[in-house]
């Protein structure tokens, strides 16, 4: 039972975690410049959106490794 629910938590923190990172404003040169990004770099400094956006990566990051970590614990015993 514990490991359907690590599972299915694993799951969706990797879902989570490929739309949060592609969220992320490009900070360099690059692909994002192509599609507009150099135009929306001209706006200096992080805004609170994006320092919640980077604390909600994190968060769900973590959450995202203590999974891999206790399923690997499960399944080598």
């Amino acid at each position: 039972m514990v490991e359907l629910v690590l599972n299915v938590l694993l799951v969706l923190t990797s879902v989570l975690l490929v739309v949060l990172i592609l969220l992320h404003r490009g900070k360099g040169g690059g692909l994002s410049s192509m599609f507009g990004g150099a135009v929306s770099s001209q706006l200096s400094g992080s805004s609170v959106v994006e320092k919640n956006l980077n604390r909600l990566t994190v968060f769900t990051g973590l959450i995202w490794t203590v999974c891999i970590v206790a399923l690997g614990i499960l399944l080598k015993v």
